[in-house]
């Protein structure tokens, strides 16, 4: 005899991830609706109140007979006595919810999870598909986000060619938010409601506070508009926006580079442009004389990541490049001082080290009404020394390794020469994501020279919290130790290592 057949187990479900878009109903894509009218299960996520956005948005697409869950977050703005805070309550119920729909899942049905806007964009359906995407067929289908519904409320172009569009959190701190939003083309800055009056006081540090635009309730029918200047924060909901819109980076471009041509140039009077060292990072080894100077300028022009280092204030405007562009970022800076603005281009470390100092000046006849003044600030040797003991204590060098404007047979002839010197030598720009053998060509001439116990100092990041200094020996270093964030310190035949791991040159090495 056999036993009784067992009925086969059904197959798993599938998981559906459903943008429902910002608000207004006849915004659901028709792949939506017709998910949201087939499903077995749907889900929908809501405030401790049980109110959910997304669930009144899809309306009447619901089916009678299908399963509705409702996820109900167990904190949002409050306080919660869980022992890990809001995110272990937040985690905790992720979990939680992610169970309750695996069981469905498990059971063959298949299951819709509405999300307000894009499924994947700042949505409380991605913590689930995180949880559950690697056990089930999870797919997600777009929706129309919030940015979207604003900028067409809005009716005002918000990003056109090359301009950048960031789209921010309001739940950062002021200081950051500020530094994003100076450093931006445009912006869309996202979770208002208790946050507005920070990210108005980010807007003013940012200069950015009269052109910015609220959004409320885009799309609904309780859609508002209005300046920034003339909300008020006590009444602003989470599902609000900011929009600050970008100028036309193309046309911006095209009219500083007609400025900047000396031939079309109308010259307004003398200027005057600063070139000015940040120092290598910290807030604290920035010189008093460039944090005034700084606090003065009406425009900073730089590599991006430098000039983000500059504090943002109201009346500040800012213009990053990239890093391979001196000459035209110096020819910008210059025609922008001949109009009489007050003007600072800016370095890390020290600008007349490695820095934009040099192409300042290669550019500076082209200019002859704006006059040039450099601000030192202190350079990456003088950290790292500082750090490593004082291994600069007596005559050193310090070269590049970079081959990009000299070729690298000039870079070995001046190693070479130095190392045959008995130099310390600081070597900047040692490697970098394009230049990675450079550092061990340099390894192996000095070899040459150079006994294998030579002590070499590593400092990487100095200054940040990041930061790392290793001593080793030139037949120890390690090539692949160092980046473009390393500053590389040889010692001479008479550097030392303490008992402690301090560096250190003497004065007399006679």
């Amino acid at each position: 005899m056999t036993g009784p057949a067992h009925a086969p187990e059904p197959p798993p479900g599938r998981l559906w991830g459903v943008g429902v878009g910002p608000g207004d109903p006849e915004l659901i894509t028709l792949k939506a609706a017709r998910l949201i009218a087939a499903a077995d299960v749907v889900a929908f996520h809501s405030g401790t109140a049980g109110r959910s956005i997304a669930r009144t948005i899809a309306g009447d697409l619901v089916r009678e007979e299908a399963v509705e869950e409702l996820l109900i977050y167990p904190v949002t703005t409050g306080s919660t006595d869980h022992p890990q805070g809001y995110y272990g309550a937040v985690n905790d119920f992720y979990d939680e919810s992610a169970e309750r729909l695996a069981k469905h899942l498990d059971a063959g049905r298949d299951v819709v999870v509405l999300a307000e806007g894009d499924p994947m964009f700042y949505s409380s359906y991605s913590y689930l598909h995180e949880r559950l995407a690697d056990r089930y067929d999870c797919q997600v289908v777009p929706g129309i986000t919030s940015v979207s519904a604003s900028t067409a409320a809005l009716a005002t172009p918000v990003a056109r060619h090359e301009d950048v569009l960031t789209v921010l959190p309001g739940t950062l701190g002021v200081p950051e938010l500020a530094r994003r939003l100076a450093g931006t083309d445009a912006a869309a800055i996202m979770k208002l409601g208790r946050t507005f009056s920070g990210v108005v006081e980010a807007l003013r540090q940012a200069g950015r506070l009269d052109e910015a635009r609220y959004v409320e309730r885009a799309s609904t029918g309780a859609e508002r508009v209005l300046p920034v200047r003339d909300v008020d924060p006590d009444r602003v909901p989470y599902f609000a926006m900011v929009l600050v819109p970008g100028s036309d980076r193309r046309a911006d471009a095209a009219d500083r580079a007609a400025s900047a041509a000396p031939a079309a140039h109308e010259h307004q009077g003398t200027g005057r442009l600063l070139v000015i060292g940040l120092g290598p990072g910290p807030d604290a080894w920035v010189t008093p004389e460039v944090a005034a100077a700084l606090a003065e300028v009406e425009h900073v022009v730089g590599y991006g990541p430098y000039v983000d280092r500059v504090p943002s204030r109201a009346g500040l405007q800012r213009h990053a490049s990239g890093n391979t562009v001196e000459l035209d970022r110096a020819r910008e800076a210059f025609a922008l001082a001949a109009t009489g603005a007050r003007v600072a281009i800016v370095s890390g470390g020290d600008a007349g080290v490695f820095g934009m100092a040099a192409a300042a000046y290669e550019v500076a006849d082209e200019f002859p009404d704006v006059s040039v003044e450099v601000l030192p600030g202190l350079t990456a040797a003088q950290a790292v020394a500082a750090r490593a003991g004082a291994p600069l204590g007596a005559d050193y060098a310090v070269l590049s390794l970079s081959d990009r404007l000299k070729p690298w047979e000039l870079v070995e002839r001046r190693l070479r020469a130095a190392a045959e010197a008995d130099l310390v030598l600081a070597l900047y720009n040692p490697a970098s994501r394009s230049r990675d053998w450079q550092v061990a060509a340099a390894r192996d001439l000095l070899l040459e020279v150079r006994g294998p116990e030579t002590v070499v100092v590593l400092g990487r990041d100095v200054g940040r919290a990041e930061e790392s200094v290793v001593v080793t020996t030139l037949a120890e270093l390690d090539p692949a130790a160092v980046d473009m964030k390393t500053l590389v310190i040889i010692g001479s035949s008479a550097t030392r290592v303490t008992a402690t791991g301090q560096v250190w040159t003497p004065r007399s090495t006679a």
